[in-house]
């Protein structure tokens, strides 16, 4: 199995799992993809592991999960 990390990939591998991780999102999103793709910008750049980018969305949205259900709201938060 190939690696993810930044030692063990090129940018363009790393530009490759970005895209098919997040899968054709064009269609399906409300404008949210581009938001989504610059999140992993410095994964791609190979500044940061893919591990710190996840780890530092899920401290940055913790507040969310500790304080109940959120009310749907039909978006995604990264469309304009």
């Amino acid at each position: 199995m190939p690696g993810i990390l930044i030692s063990e990939t090129t940018k363009e591998e790393r530009e490759r799992i970005v895209a098919e991780s997040i899968g054709n999102i064009d269609g399906l999103c409300d404008g949210c993809s581009a938001g989504v793709i610059e999140m992993y910008q410095p994964y791609i750049d190979g500044k940061k592991e893919l591990r710190e980018i996840n780890q530092e969305y899920v401290r940055s949205h913790s507040h969310w999960m500790e304080s109940g259900p959120v009310e749907e709201t039909g978006g995604c938060g990264y469309a304009q």
